[in-house]
């Protein structure tokens, strides 16, 4: 377990250690003495920072947001990047793949050395393009569609992820509910990029186990009443209802089995432990379970010092930990990719390959970062750092006691 001082000692010693270029440690996690090594008032190193603040996808854009801002905050107080403080170049996509690749475009005309960004899935394969032309390394800390990090062959991919694609979260959850003996599987996924991926992700673990669903429902987002696909679904015998959309619609689905007085589980990916599916179906959303690998609980000394440090600057909970822990170490890791370039040269080329393996370990809120990429590999996230959460009295919180437990040691890539 990795100690840590308060946010307040570490400024108070702050002038000893630049000068003898200790490690210090703020927030959750230990920061290398070479972030202490030069102060001065040096050019800013510009990070671009892209997603859905405003708009139907706010709800875990705004978490991503404050997560990342925590760590620069952190990171400044500390002397930023070789005396150098870190400036954050925010634009809001609204959740529009459009949107998305104009802000992108803009973003990138702003002399950013890298970026950090995207929420929804089909926002991102819209403009991911432009990041890789560019040769400019972006970190995707929500996004969860398999095809974000899979567009280009590893070793060329400037596109890197820490979030656990679908194609883990989905078998994860089938596994889970095979486990249970829920093996009739409804499947109620959104038209975007986002639920047609999260769809072909469950049907192709489905059929791992020599299954197939019992039946499908695609629809558009905004869609305000799904009874008749309900109805469908549990005339076709199903004993689960997997859901794939990110916004409101997972509300729909709960209130409309709700309606009907079907009392099936409901199930899916990471979108169910945000505030539009709990506040919006309320009791209608008790028990339903989901993958996350984050659950906002201080089950040790990093999650407690990151939680901590959140709500006091923030002024309450958060909305969506997973999003806001995702993007915490997002950040750390490109700082500590920063950190691997010795010469100073910040150009993409440089930052991509001490991402891919010439930087420190990073003891971070979701996992230990131990080489979490490598050039055949953008994704930083495994299975083993994955949980399923539960919701209980309108929050998320483990559904298993054997997981709570194992979430006191945080898990390294296997």
């Amino acid at each position: 377990m990795i100690p840590f001082v308060s946010f307040a000692s570490v400024l108070s010693v702050l002038s000893v250690c630049r000068r003898v270029g200790c490690a210090l440690v703020v927030g959750a996690v230990v920061l290398p003495a070479q972030l202490n090594a030069q102060t001065g008032s040096a050019n800013p190193v510009r990070i671009g920072v892209v997603g859905p603040f405003t708009g139907p996808s706010a709800d875990f854009g705004v978490p991503m947001l404050n997560g990342i801002k925590l760590a620069v905050d952190e990171i400044n107080a500390v002397g930023g990047y070789l005396g150098r403080p870190l400036e954050l170049v925010v634009k809001d996509d609204t959740a529009n793949p459009d949107e998305g690749r104009k802000v992108s475009q803009d973003l990138l005309k702003e002399k950013v050395v890298a970026a950090i960004g995207f929420c929804n899935t089909g926002v991102a394969m819209k403009a991911i393009d432009l990041f890789q032309d560019a040769k400019t390394p972006l970190i995707v800390p929500c996004s969860s569609g398999t095809a974000v990090t899979a567009k280009y062959p590893p070793a060329d991919s400037y596109i890197f992820r820490v979030q656990a694609r679908d194609a883990l979260q989905a078998p994860f959850m089938v596994d889970d509910i095979l486990k249970r003996g829920w093996d009739k599987v409804a499947i109620f996924a959104d038209t975007t990029g986002y639920g047609e991926g999260g769809y072909n992700d469950v049907v192709a673990a489905l059929a791992a186990k020599n299954l197939k669903p019992v039946y499908a429902s695609r629809f558009a987002l905004g869609v305000k009443d799904l009874s008749a696909e309900l109805t469908a679904a549990r005339n076709a015998g199903a004993n689960v209802v997997f859901s794939y959309t990110v916004g409101p619609e997972n509300a729909v689905i709960a209130n409309g089995k709700k309606a009907l007085g079907w009392k099936v589980p409901q199930v899916g990916a990471w979108p169910l432990s945000f505030p539009n599916f709990i506040d919006g179906a309320k009791d209608a959303a008790e028990g339903a379970l989901m993958v996350q690998t984050f659950i906002a609980e201080p089950s040790n000394e990093r999650r407690a010092s990151f939680l901590s440090s959140y709500t006091r600057k923030y002024q309450g909970r958060v909305a969506v930990p997973m999003a806001a822990a995702n993007a915490y170490d997002a950040t750390y890791l490109l700082m500590y990719s920063l950190l691997g370039i010795r010469d100073g040269n910040l150009n993409g080329k440089a930052i991509k390959e001490s991402l891919e393996g010439k930087m420190k370990t990073y003891y971070g809120v979701v996992s230990t970062y131990e080489k979490p990429f490598s050039v055949e590999d953008k994704d930083a996230i495994t299975r083993n750092m994955l949980v399923i959460g539960a919701v209980k009295n309108g929050a998320i919180t483990f559904a298993y006691p054997e997981d709570a437990k194992r979430n006191l040691i945080i898990q390294r890539k296997q």
